[in-house]
Formats: structure tokens, sequence, C-alpha cells
């Protein structure tokens, strides 16, 4: 069993669904610093993906400082540590640009994201 949840969807690749998900799962708790991280192959067998795309995604989680490999004992969770805005501003920009042009395309008005916005932070 995996220590985060993720339900794949289409369209969007399973790197980058794997990344948000351990993201997420890291940022709000549900995995601790230290936590065991599965290997390649037990990623690859568990979503059933190709452990080339296991080991593409568990290196952008070290990369990205959410994962700590140990040669010869595994991978582990790493403290989390927020990243100066500046760093993220851009990034979370053209993310906000893609959402409201997702919620005008799907018919929803700025009401509506707003709420959706709120229930997501908390």
């Amino acid at each position: 069993m995996l220590p985060f949840s993720i339900v794949t969807r289409p369209g969007r690749s399973l790197h980058d669904q794997i990344v948000f998900a351990v993201t997420k799962a890291v940022i709000t708790g549900q995995m601790q610093p230290g936590d065991s991280f599965p290997s390649v192959r037990a990623l690859s067998q568990e979503l059933g993906i190709n452990p080339n795309t296991s080991a593409k995604a568990i290196a952008t989680l070290i990369e990205r400082g959410l994962l700590e490999p140990h040669p010869g004992i595994g991978t582990t969770v790493a403290r989390w540590r927020r990243r100066p805005a500046s760093d993220g501003r851009a990034a979370v920009n053209e993310q906000i640009d893609r959402l409201v042009v997702d919620a005008k395309h799907l018919g929803l008005d700025l009401d509506d994201l707003v709420s959706a916005l709120r229930k997501a932070w908390k």
C-alpha cells in the first residue's frame, strides 16, 4: 500500500500526477519526515506503471527536496522546508492562469472558483 493517495486522471502525465500526490502528502503532513518511501519497483508495481516513470518521479521528488536517498537503505521523506515566496511566484501565476481558463471553460464564475480554492486550501 502506498503512503500517499493518487487517483490517476487521463490527459496529465503519470509522472506529474505522482509528483503532485506526493508533494501534497508531504505538505499536508500525511507523510512525515523519515517515513520510508517505496522503491522504484514497489511504486511501479503498486501503480501498474513503467519503472522508468517511477524512477523519473522519484528523481524529481529528490531534486525538489521532498525525498532523500539513502544508498543501501532506501528513500525517505525529507524534512519539508518552505521555499521563499519569490521562488514560486512565477510557477504559481502560471498555474492560476490555467485554473482560471479551465474554470471559465467549465462555466464557473469567480465565486465558484474562490469557494473551491478555499475548500482545497483547508
